[in-house]
């Protein structure tokens, strides 16, 4: 029997409920449209070039830093199962695995975030860089406020 790997060193998860069904908070997440005005920490915005939300579909944004500085992103999505789990690799500038389950609950939206980076080192050295922990609840708090407006 093979142990499961821990995963606890090299890994962030946050997880939120959301006031919201998860018609909508799936389609907030999937439509272009949508997730260019809420993705990314506070103050940023975003530019997306692609975002095919299949298997196997790239994901290509700029993120607009407050200070005028332009972040290149680009993942490819690896799992997409309508209204219960987004997974995309995300291999430019930092590698990681993102991971969001979403689960109906009372007309509410439990949403799950995990990125999982290869080893504690790669965590440690981006953590180094960018405050990753406050800005995916960052991102978080404006999906939130997105949905609120969007209802």
């Amino acid at each position: 029997m093979t142990a499961l790997a821990n995963t606890a060193d090299r890994e962030i998860i946050v997880s939120r409920l959301l006031n919201a069904p998860i018609d909508l908070v799936w389609e907030t997440w999937t439509n272009p449209d949508h997730i260019k005005n809420w993705w990314g920490p506070n103050d940023f915005t975003n530019t997306i070039t692609k975002m095919d939300v299949i298997p196997g579909g790239q994901w290509k944004l700029i993120m607009h830093g407050p200070d005028g500085t332009d972040y290149d992103n680009e993942s490819i999505f690896t799992e997409v199962e309508k209204n219960k789990k987004i997974a995309y690799h995300h291999f430019s500038g930092h590698e990681f695995m993102a991971t969001i389950q979403f689960e109906e609950r009372d007309h509410q939206t439990y949403l799950h975030w995990q990125m999982l980076f290869e080893t504690n080192e790669e965590l440690l050295r981006i953590m180094a860089l960018f405050d990753i922990n406050e800005g995916l609840k960052q991102n978080i708090n404006r999906l939130e406020v997105y949905l609120k407006q969007t209802k």
